[in-house]
């Protein structure tokens, strides 16, 4: 490819392509490595991504998912809608879920790459959770809220926070002063900023090798590469229909039979589309669950990429072939303002993905997935307080651990996936590390036994962990979903552990805990937290007996589980006894 542009050959696109994937990946490296919160420098909650000029997504690394399918080319293009010349070293902030944000905890930083002549070429993002965004109660995750007023948060819907590569200090301010720990907040905005600058800085380098117009051919020709992979991905599939509902369960502001999210699919391989109808759901609600519009389409998104071919590039070029039906004021669609969207990226979201992909699961036996285990139990909670070590305040988001992991068609499950929109990329804490920043001891956390979703390819078991403060109180904030409804097999799969949290006294006694709820733990008590396994794929029968026997030697099942639900006659040694499980499995 030459500086004056013109079309590559397929070595070239490669080469393209993986320059732009590592502008993405040093971002991320950036980001990880700055971070000042344990949310973005241990557990790595934060995303980065490349968009073209005209907002399509071109490259993302190692994103959650949640982040990145869809909103940051809403957000882009709102940046220009709001601030149609933009100009080298500008940036801008972006928390707001009614303008292309997944919701308001996640702060996004966006860059405009400009060529010498002032044109517009690029977009660069940086998205990082943050560990306090000014909510009226300190969590991220405000599922009680009634509204966006009630939920708190500072809201910033692609504001100027740069000019000329300078800070502008008027919202600096009002973001220090709003914040609970506000250096913390502060150094968190840095390392987004500089993720940013970064990603800038390494596209012009690319542009000076070989021109600006060559890589806006590149990211033409990728795109519709990308459309023609998903075209070939789609036409493998079975054409046809499916609905599946997954029912989020109760919380304040929600039905009292909790609220189930109904997904109508359709494959249509001849056309090369798929077709996600949120439509028939219940309006927003007056809570903190209602989705943002980013994560009703990624949600959705989510669902069908997991259950095609993982080669595929998660792009906009891809994207053409999927269209996600929403509605104003859904549950699952756009919200009206001020409907809060305080925990869109998790709970109502999963269950949008468990039925997408379920969905697909119904259409044909090797394609799909069972369900992923629901969030956000008191393990993954955010804890606040003031260290008695030091007399600060200090809030940030803990992932003490958790599994959820959801069986394929093919494999079993990826065990600490987290939840489906994260997909195993958040890094779970260090004892050591969680117990040196906070004022908190970890005294144990461990899988339980016989909580697998059982099937031919086995979901996740639920995970336990206690833990309580030192020295002094915290409270800690969560929204802890599956209690009631785990996560569901399929094709046969049975279901996974549900989820518990509740008080351990100092006298031993078990005080029982909402689901979701803001909870002061004394320095003399302690927190468990159960979170959920993840759903079964196929018959348990038809599992392998060496996967098993496996599971036994590692203590995910007992043997009388491999007997009862597995139809495998094996000892605590390992030794199976093959007669007798050629009988239970034949069904005598």
């Amino acid at each position: 490819m030459h500086k004056q542009g013109g079309k590559a050959n397929g070595v070239q696109l490669a080469v393209l392509n993986s320059r732009f994937e590592g502008v993405a990946s040093k971002m991320s490296n950036t980001l990880y490595r700055t971070g000042r919160s344990g949310v973005l420098n241990r557990a790595r909650d934060f995303s980065c991504c490349i968009v073209t000029a005209g907002g399509d997504l071109l490259t993302v690394s190692e994103s959650l998912p949640i982040h990145v399918l869809s909103g940051p080319d809403m957000m882009a293009r709102s940046m220009l809608e709001f601030h149609p010349e933009v100009k080298k070293g500008d940036a801008y902030v972006n928390n707001s879920p009614y303008h292309g944000c997944s919701h308001a905890a996640d702060q996004t930083i966006l860059v405009p790459v400009m060529d010498d002549e002032g044109r517009h070429r690029f977009t660069v993002l940086a998205k990082a959770h943050q560990a306090d965004i000014g909510n009226s109660v300190p969590t991220t995750y405000h599922g009680e809220a009634k509204d966006v007023y009630e939920e708190g948060a500072l809201i910033f819907p692609n504001v100027q926070i740069q000019r000329d590569y300078q800070d502008i200090d008027d919202i600096i301010r009002m973001c220090r002063l709003r914040i609970r720990v506000p250096e913390q907040w502060y150094g968190d905005y840095l390392a987004a900023l500089g993720a940013a600058r970064i990603g800038e800085k390494e596209i012009m380098i690319m542009a000076r090798d070989v021109g600006w117009d060559a890589l806006e051919e590149f990211s033409t020709q990728w795109l519709d590469y990308s459309e023609q992979r998903m075209i070939k991905a789609l036409a493998a599939l079975p054409a046809g229909s499916s609905t599946k509902t997954s029912t989020h369960d109760h919380f304040p502001g929600t039905p009292e039979g909790g609220v189930p999210i109904t997904v109508h699919v359709n494959v249509d391989p001849e056309n090369s589309k798929v077709v996600v109808d949120l439509t028939d759901n219940m309006d927003c609600m007056p809570c903190g669950l209602n989705l943002s519009e980013a994560c009703s389409r990624t949600s959705a998104m989510i669902g069908i990429f997991n259950s095609i071919d993982h080669t595929v590039p998660k792009n906009g070029g891809s994207f053409r072939c999927i269209d996600v039906k929403l509605r104003q004021g859904c549950v699952v669609g756009i919200p009206d303002h001020p409907f809060s969207c305080s925990v869109a990226t998790t709970n109502i979201a999963d269950r949008v993905a468990n039925g997408v992909q379920t969905a697909m699961a119904e259409l044909g036996e090797h394609m799909g997935m069972a369900e992923a285990g629901a969030v956000i139990a008191p393990n993954a909670g955010v804890v606040s307080g003031v260290d008695h070590r030091s007399g600060k305040a200090y809030v940030n988001q803990i992932f003490l651990g958790f599994t959820g992991g959801a069986a394929s068609a093919s494999e079993d499950c990826w065990l600490t996936i987290g939840h489906v929109g994260n997909a195993g990329l958040c890094y779970q804490d260090s004892v050591e590390m969680d117990e040196l920043y906070q004022p908190l001891h970890v005294y144990k956390r461990h899988i339980i036994q016989d909580t697998e979703g059982a099937g031919k390819f086995r979901g996740a078991p639920s995970f336990y962990c206690e833990f309580g403060p030192v020295g002094s109180s915290f409270e800690i904030g969560y929204v802890s979903d599956g209690n009631t409804n785990g996560a569901q097999g399929v094709r046969g799969g049975l279901c996974g552990g549900t989820s518990d949290q509740y008080l351990l006294k100092k006298d031993g006694a078990q005080e029982p805990l909402s689901p979701c709820a803001q909870v002061v733990v004394q320095a003399d008590e302690r927190i468990v937290a159960i979170s959920t396994g993840g759903g079964g794929f196929g018959a348990p029968k038809e599992r392998s007996i060496d996967r098993v026997v496996k599971d036994c030697r590692d203590g995910v099942i007992s043997v009388e589980r491999a007997k009862a639900i597995y139809g495998v006659d094996v000892d605590k040694t390992g030794m199976v006894d093959v007669a007798a499980t050629d009988k239970m499995r034949a069904g005598d």
